[in-house]
């Protein structure tokens, strides 16, 4: 299973998502958008962004229930 997180150099949400990902022990890969022009289009204005095999599921804000919820869903 893929984890995939947008992210934006200076971001201090994008440094939330990262430390609570990390309490959770979710093993993630940094994407910056800035160098990369596709990532940019797609995710640029909405940085943090979390992908799980494709799909968005959070984005902004992460909220620890939430992360949560997709930590026990991931087995």
């Amino acid at each position: 299973m893929a984890w995939l997180l947008y992210t934006r150099r200076g971001c201090h949400l994008c440094e939330e998502a990262e430390d609570l990902l990390a309490v959770w022990r979710v093993k993630v890969e940094l994407v910056d958008v800035d160098s990369d022009a596709a990532a940019l289009a797609a995710y640029g204005a909405r940085v943090p962004v979390l992908v799980r095999d494709g799909t968005v599921v959070l984005e902004g804000r992460f909220d620890e229930r939430a992360v949560a919820t997709l930590v026990r869903d991931r087995d």
